[in-house]
């Protein structure tokens, strides 16, 4: 009779129970969906309170711009694309506006007004997303109460289904590991600069905040004239540009973390005892781009391609970084206003 009891539930389960348990346990997955989508469309809504808030123009700008990279890291997912009609033009609208943005060629409301198409597709993906996870519980709901009346006529059959249903939850637990896995790699991604692999502005503050106590040096750079080599060369030339200079960044500066701020914009944290080391490390850069040598056929001043280096040394802290940035930037501005070409280091930060 035992026999004859699990043959009868193991056809039951096989031919009617069993696929809809397994329907409900696979939509699962559309709560992590719905949960970036969810993130995604706050950040652009940051992104525009950044633009419409009354800070100055150049922070509210590259603020937004940090949002929007985040936000575009998230809806950037396969499912979207090919399941939601809006995606693919949403992320173009983005990715469009991210350049702008970076060459600071659009205004705020403008920049405002791109972002209520994207937001808009984020929310109809969220609520699609909602929706689907909401049937997927009302059918198995129905199912289990229709059923429940057939299971309560054995102990044998409810602890043998008791079994089974341990098994799904193990194998429904292993696929929670790997949909948590695929977050925290979509979540790594957005901390990558797309165009050149190398960290972006929230990877750089997050580094800075692993290595507290620590000594740091940070050097700033920003690409002499890079608009005009961009209406010379084209803008695809203009990104393998970029591309080529994280390389060199990289190689010249051995031991420093690399990021791309925006733009034509690189920053570089490195280990840094004194001001002294600093320095040797800005004209090391300098002699690095000078025997690369790479051509800029639009440089006013008829050289090749040259950089406006600035830099800080600070003691790693949540509260000192934002001073040692502004040194470091505020030394860079002092290369551009004696005309471009050098490095400094701001003594006192």
């Amino acid at each position: 009779m035992s026999f004859l009891a699990l043959m009868v539930l193991m056809v039951y389960e096989s031919r009617w129970v069993y696929p809809e348990i397994q329907a409900y346990f696979s939509q699962t997955g559309n709560l992590t969906g719905q949960q970036l989508s969810t993130r995604a469309r706050v950040f652009l809504q940051d992104a525009q309170a950044e633009l419409l808030g009354d800070q100055a123009e150049q922070d509210a700008l590259d603020a937004a711009l940090l949002d929007i990279e985040l936000a575009y890291g998230l809806a950037d997912m396969h499912i979207y694309r090919r399941e939601y009609a809006c995606a693919e033009s949403s992320l173009a609208d983005l990715d469009r506006l991210g350049v702008q943005l970076a060459a600071r060629n659009i205004d705020r409301f403008a920049a405002v007004s791109m972002l209520f198409a994207p937001i808009q597709c984020l929310t109809h993906i969220e609520m699609d997303q909602l929706d689907r996870r909401g049937a997927a519980i009302n059918d198995f709901s129905e199912s289990t109460r229709q059923h429940s009346q057939v299971l309560t006529y054995s102990s044998l059959l409810i602890f043998v289904m008791g079994l089974v249903f341990w098994w799904l939850h193990e194998r429904q637990l292993r696929r929670a590991d790997r949909a948590t896995q695929e977050t925290f790699e979509w979540m790594q991604r957005a901390m990558r600069d797309p165009l050149t692999g190398i960290g972006n502005r929230s990877a750089l503050h997050q580094d800075v905040l692993a290595k507290q106590h620590q000594t740091l040096g940070l050097i700033l750079v920003d690409i002499d004239f890079f608009k005009q080599y961009n209406d010379a060369c084209g803008h695809p030339q203009g990104d393998t540009l970029l591309r080529q200079l994280a390389t060199l960044i990289g190689e010249t500066l051995e031991e420093a973390k690399l990021y791309r701020l925006g733009g034509d914009e690189f920053a570089a944290l490195l280990d840094c005892p004194d001001v002294a080391t600093l320095k040797r490390y800005c004209h090391q850069l300098m002699e690095g781009l000078r025997e690369a040598d790479f051509p800029h056929p639009a440089h006013p001043d008829k050289k090749g391609v040259t950089l406006s280096v600035g830099g800080s040394c600070f003691v790693a802290d949540e509260a000192t970084f934002p001073y040692a940035y502004e040194a470091a930037d505020k030394a860079l501005y002092q290369v551009k206003t004696m005309g471009r070409d050098g490095w400094q280091v701001t003594e006192d930060a």
